[in-house]
């Protein structure tokens, strides 16, 4: 007898390592299947937040967990059998998706889910979503082996609809950011918004504070313009002929407010579209550094410069936007808030290469003539640039050139720049001609 109840406990202890050893496949691939990318890595999922419970529905295509031992029958998964595994993979996906409030994470104190053929459309809404998820599947239902999903429904309990909610995904985190968790955000008393959460990133927050939004985009715009070598480029073109601060002011001046405008520009949609407009912005940004290193060498107008400058600035506000736009929608309500912020980040990001700049060219000039060291510097960085224009060039080719419609809406921005450059001048002028006569007090 004794011995009877020491086998049926191994044996006990034998399923309880092995669900373990599944909950650890179902984060990753399996060991058959760990060389194949997986088909659809896409899982859509909504959260709602109630007064006293948040909800978290998901659909999982089943090619991220091959891991998991559900029964077949022929090409269908065995429903009738499959009901063990459903719960297996409730418990192991519970540890899949962090959910958290206040930075205390939360587990689920209800869960339900079932096997959906690929063809079901109830995640198109959220209330659809759920009442598909509670329910198990009828009798007549069929769920074909290679085109399904497992659609799960977790609900938490929370103190408060206002905290500040965060979720991750770390569904088969061998994959990395090859997963996407398509996720709509409903808050109460508010609209819906849609995030993209890429696998193996940290945290994100459903509903940052003021604080958190800002400081976030303030150190994405930092980190872009010190990662972005072909805005540096650009700068470092910009500040090789000035030897004092004072007329560089303007010149920065003049790029900082120019790529604003199109920096907001794009992030109400109010950019040019089409697939042709990234790699055109990418090929231009490199056009920029060799008309200014050229510039350089041939001789530049310093006084002036501001003016081209502000030219160029546009179209880096556009290259600025395009890592911007992806990033949007993790700032919640606080969309102008964001681009302010985003856009002081990359105003600080300069300061600091400028203060970097600046005393390492003064340095150069000690011991290289004035003159051999501009020649010198802007050629390196056209032959550079050049090299970058090619090979932008060579993908922009292969993009469907755009329509009429299109090149007059790029043109408007460079008109609308020349006007704010014209009525600045004519203001400049009348209070010159004012100061001059002495009709202004002062």
């Amino acid at each position: 007898m004794n011995g009877q109840t020491i086998h049926g406990g191994l044996l006990r202890s034998a399923a309880l390592v092995l669900a373990l050893a599944v909950g650890q496949l179902v984060l990753g691939a399996s060991p058959s299947e760990g060389h194949a990318l997986p088909a659809n890595t896409v899982m859509n999922a909504f959260v709602k937040i109630e007064p006293k419970q948040a909800d978290l529905v998901v659909r999982i295509p089943m090619d991220l967990l091959r891991g998991l031992p559900f029964p077949r029958s022929g090409a269908e998964y065995d429903l009738a059998a499959s009901e063990p595994v459903v719960d297996l993979a409730l418990q192991v996906l519970a540890d899949g998706f962090v959910f958290s409030e206040d930075g205390v994470r939360r587990q689920p104190v209800k869960a339900r889910g079932r096997l959906s053929p690929g063809s079901d459309r109830s995640f198109e809404s959220y209330e659809a979503a759920v009442v598909h998820a509670d329910e198990p599947p009828g009798a007549a239902t069929r769920v074909p082996y290679d085109q399904s999903d497992l659609d799960i429904h977790f609900t938490y309990r929370i103190s408060s609809p206002h905290s500040v909610f965060k979720i991750q995904s770390q569904v088969a985190p061998d994959l990395g950011n090859s997963t996407k968790l398509l996720l709509r955000y409903l808050p109460p008393g508010e609209g819906s918004r849609a995030m993209i959460i890429p696998g193996g990133s940290d945290p994100v927050s459903l509903n940052p504070t003021w604080y958190e939004a800002a400081g976030s985009f303030v150190e994405l715009g930092i980190g872009h313009i010190l990662s972005g070598i072909d805005h540096l480029l650009f700068l470092f073109c910009l500040v090789i002929p000035f030897r004092r601060i004072r007329g560089l002011l303007w010149v920065i001046t003049a790029f900082t407010l120019a790529h604003s405008v199109t920096l907001f520009a794009s992030a109400f949609h109010l950019a040019p579209k089409g697939p042709w407009f990234p790699p055109f912005v990418e090929a231009a940004i490199a056009a920029s550094i060799i008309y200014m290193a050229a510039e350089n060498i041939i001789g530049p107008n310093l006084q002036r410069r501001w003016l081209i400058t502000g030219l160029f600035g546009l179209v880096h506000g556009f290259g600025f936007a395009d890592v911007l736009t992806e990033q949007l929608q993790f700032a919640g309500s606080y969309l102008l808030l964001s681009l302010f912020s985003f856009n002081i980040g990359i105003e600080l990001g300069q300061m600091l290469v400028l203060a970097l700049m600046l005393p390492v060219l003064a340095l150069c000039r000690r011991v290289v003539p004035e003159r051999m060291l501009v020649v010198v510097l802007s050629a390196i960085a056209a032959l550079i640039a050049g090299r970058w224009m090619w090979d932008r060039y060579q993908v922009l080719q292969q993009q469907e050139w755009p329509s009429i419609e299109d090149l007059v809406s790029l043109a408007r921005w460079p008109a609308l720049l020349l006007l704010i450059v014209g009525i600045g001048s004519i203001i400049t002028r009348w209070l010159r001609r004012k100061f001059a006569s002495g009709s202004v007090p002062g």
